[in-house]
């Protein structure tokens, strides 16, 4: 017999809410089947579903993930996948450099304003 789930183990598991899961299964993403007004959860949903996780971590969309999520369906070699993975994770990595150091330079900047203004406070308390 496959092992299932209920969605509050899921939740737990997963750190979420049943709400997110709820929604997940709305967006099309996990598809559980039904037992009156339970939801049970297959591997393949809990995988799915550890798939979200990873890709909400790594700052993906929910269009992104179902993407890659689609193609997993269409490819069981994982290969085309795996190629299309590559690419989003580079893209995410630029896009994550680029504001790395727009956070460095805003750093930078607050850092000189700050001794700029320590300075010209240290000048004025000294005036009086």
């Amino acid at each position: 017999m496959t092992e299932t789930y209920g969605i509050a183990e899921l939740a737990k598991e997963f750190g979420v809410t049943t709400r997110t899961v709820r929604f997940y299964e709305d967006k099309g993403l996990i598809s559980p089947t039904r037992e009156g007004q339970r939801r049970i959860y297959s591997p393949r949903d809990r995988v799915r579903l550890r798939l979200i996780m990873r890709g909400k971590r790594l700052g993906l969309t929910l269009d992104e993930i179902a993407e890659l999520i689609d193609l997993y369906d269409a490819d069981p070699s994982e290969v085309t996948q795996l190629k299309q993975f590559i690419g989003v994770i580079r893209e995410r990595k630029t896009v994550l450099e680029g504001q790395k150091q727009d956070i460095e330079d805003i750093l930078a900047e607050m850092t000189r304003l700050e001794r700029q203004c320590t300075q010209l406070l240290s000048q004025k308390q000294n005036k009086k």
